[in-house]
């Protein structure tokens, strides 16, 4: 087995094994606590320009079957895990993991003490890193030392589709939905499809007269890499769409809906990654368990008079304000992060529009947020 490393941007060297292609590459390092799921999570655009630490240590154990895909390849610049399993061992697996990351030439690294590693980017936040074989660290520390901040970063544009393209209804049509593409996942187009909507997926770049030409019965804002705030265009077309047709976003399409309300977005010291992150829905109190994968969040305070309140103790509804003002009517915040108190879903109550934070079509055990699929077809008229 090759000699691998990891370094980061501020210099804490990790040694391990490397695995799949060579190297080197660089990107922002986030942990991921997802306990199953590796094939989702690598394959997810929304990992563009990030190197993925999984906390499990033991990752590949049921092997990769191209139905797990979220994308035609994976995104992540690498994946570093504790122990990669030599065997798997599932009805379902048409490869093993090692097989599948020679085949998408992607790098990763087994060995590494992720612990020690996830400790860091909690207390340093998460940061360039760069991954290699080899033993020659100080070519890595320069290299992640020059690697770009996910800050300011247009990762969307890079990862949506270049054409328009067409995803059918299961069963008889019951209305049609426009997808801007910022990095879709398969599983989303099934939801929707699944529930015989028709779909029409648009570039990023779509213009809101591109959206309305369809005729669409709904609009929905997908998932995506990189920092909201240079999607400058999509936030226009957005904005011009809201109270002409029901809107549904998540992910990076909950972060571009609040923008286009005049919030602003912040980066978070680490990100949100893991399919089971606790969700308190604001209305009645309910936890739901999610599956996250985010690295910015959407600060509605920004529209208002004042500072937010600063966490102290276990988070409560009072981090978010009850509601704020827009220039298309009052928005409230319906869903909380019950790990560090931020805002994860909201709602426009004068136009039908609202997104949250979280995937709601992926299911790493429970499938507690599938509703709001439903909840989007109601706010169409679907019956």
């Amino acid at each position: 087995m090759r000699p691998g490393l990891l370094v980061t941007a501020d210099g804490a060297v990790f040694a391990g094994e490397a695995w799949g292609a060579e190297g080197p590459v660089t990107g922002e390092a986030v942990f991921n606590t997802a306990m199953s799921g590796y094939q989702e999570v690598i394959s997810d655009p929304s990992y563009a320009g990030q190197v993925v630490v999984m906390t499990s240590p033991h990752i590949g154990n049921y092997g990769v079957t191209d139905a797990d895909d979220q994308a035609a390849f994976p995104y992540c610049s690498a994946l570093v895990t504790r122990a990669l399993a030599r065997r798997h061992s599932s009805w379902r697996a048409e490869g093993s993991l090692n097989e599948y990351l020679r085949r998408h030439g992607l790098v990763a690294l087994s060995g590494i003490d992720t612990r020690r590693l996830t400790r860091h980017l909690r207390e340093q936040g998460a940061m360039p890193v760069a991954v290699g074989t080899g033993d020659d660290a100080a070519a890595l520390t320069e290299l992640a030392a020059a690697a770009p901040s996910m800050a300011g970063q247009d990762l969307a544009t890079g990862v949506g589709t270049k054409e328009r393209y067409a995803v059918p209804a299961v069963g008889p049509s019951r209305a049609r939905v426009v997808v801007f593409d910022f990095g879709v996942k398969r599983d989303i187009l099934g939801q929707l499809a699944g529930r015989g909507i028709e779909v029409e997926v648009v570039p990023p770049g779509a213009s809101a007269d591109d959206v309305v030409s369809l005729e669409p019965d709904g609009v929905f804002l997908s998932n995506g890499p990189g920092d909201p705030e240079p999607l400058t265009g999509p936030v226009a077309a957005v904005r011009s769409l809201l109270g002409r047709v029901p809107i549904f976003g998540i992910c990076l399409g909950h972060q571009v809906l609040g923008l286009a309300l005049g919030a602003k977005t912040y980066k978070l010291p680490f990100g949100h990654h893991g399919g089971n992150h606790p969700v308190r829905r604001l209305e009645d109190g309910v936890v739901e368990i999610t599956s996250q994968n985010h690295g910015f969040a959407v600060d509605l305070w920004s529209l208002c008079d004042g500072e937010a309140p600063r966490l102290e103790g276990l988070p409560g509804p009072d981090l978010l304000p009850d509601r704020v003002q827009t220039a298309f009517g009052v928005v409230v915040p319906t869903h909380q992060n019950l790990n560090d108190g931020t805002l994860e879903g909201m709602a426009c109550a004068d136009v039908p529009a609202f997104s949250v934070q979280f995937h709601p079509e992926a299911a790493p055990g429970p499938h507690d947020a599938a509703h709001l699929f439903d909840r989007f077809g109601a706010l169409m008229g679907m019956t």
